[in-house]
């Protein structure tokens, strides 16, 4: 299956659908003008193709993505206002996001996540609490359960 993002007037996508793969190479192939036509022909809007397998516009776009149309590529929301895009158009936190693999738990699952209020990265680990310490670079244990709710 072939799928089309439809864009909003900043290039938003508003929502994706699909055609067949057919339907697209018998109109010019993946990324033709011919083919985001074909679609508009069919559905009002402005229309790019994007790729379920990320094999072209960086990624597939979901509602909410931004088109930018002079790298030519899919852009996903921000996840935080803190939060900037790198040199690959990748959202980063102003700290960047530790290592679980820094954990020597076997058993249990380490999970984090980050907390924009505070400007930390958080993590769980069974009914153990922590804080990720940016300077030494180690997860600090500090009880805060409501940190997660």
């Amino acid at each position: 299956m072939a799928h089309f993002a439809k864009l909003d007037a900043n290039n938003v996508v508003t929502y994706v659908i699909t055609f067949s793969n057919d339907e697209v190479n018998s109109n010019g192939g993946d990324l033709a003008v011919q083919a985001e036509n074909f679609v508009k022909a069919r559905h009002e809007g402005t229309w790019k193709q994007t790729s379920y397998n990320n094999n072209f516009r960086k990624q597939y776009a979901g509602k909410g993505y931004t088109f930018d149309s002079a790298k030519d590529k899919f852009i996903s929301p921000q996840p935080f206002s803190s939060w900037a895009l790198d040199e690959n158009d990748d959202w980063q936190a102003p700290i960047t996001e530790p290592n679980t693999k820094a954990f020597d738990e076997d058993t249990e699952i380490f999970r984090q996540k980050w907390k924009e209020e505070t400007q930390d990265w958080l993590g769980i680990l069974s009914t153990r609490y922590f804080t990720w310490d940016s300077n030494n670079l180690q997860w600090i244990e500090n009880g805060i359960e409501e940190d997660w709710q």
